[in-house]
């Protein structure tokens, strides 16, 4: 699997810069949710330290953790896509210190600066692409472990 892709190591200077500009830094404590789960996604984050898990409600079973991020990764994409509705939950696994940022404040700074636009839709994607082959991986585990009619 390539390896993931890092939204501020991306960005051209002058990017980062003008997104950086949008942050403030949060710190959660151990065991903290951070967001659950269809709540409303109105921000993002970029870890700076510490580990989150990334979790998914499986009906009639408990949560299940679908990923693990840590320094450098994103944290949240459902600010960018309507409903803006998060996708899984998130639990600091560990003391967590990140870059937070307001998911409306940055699409208002992407559509005024469309290249920047750009460059941040573009690295999300990539992003988004490791996630989706990062879940996958994890589910066909889960799946295999616990057995299913088409294995």
């Amino acid at each position: 699997m390539p390896k993931a892709t890092r939204l501020l190591t991306v960005l051209p200077p002058e990017y980062r810069e003008r997104l950086l500009e949008l942050a403030h830094d949060v710190s959660f404590p151990q065991d903290t949710r951070i967001f659950e789960e269809g709540g409303a996604a109105d921000r993002f984050l970029v870890i700076r330290s510490g580990t989150v898990a990334l979790d998914l409600e499986v009906p009639g079973h408990r949560r299940m953790t679908v990923g693990t991020l840590s320094i450098g990764d994103l944290l949240g994409w459902s600010w960018l896509f309507p409903p803006h509705e998060w996708d899984f939950g998130a639990e600091a696994f560990s003391p967590v210190r990140a870059h937070e940022f307001d998911g409306p404040a940055v699409r208002s700074l992407c559509e005024e600066e469309p290249a920047l636009g750009f460059v941040v839709t573009r690295a999300i994607a990539k992003i988004l692409a490791h996630r989706l082959e990062m879940t996958r991986g994890k589910l066909l585990d889960q799946y295999a472990l616990h057995g299913g009619p088409y294995l």
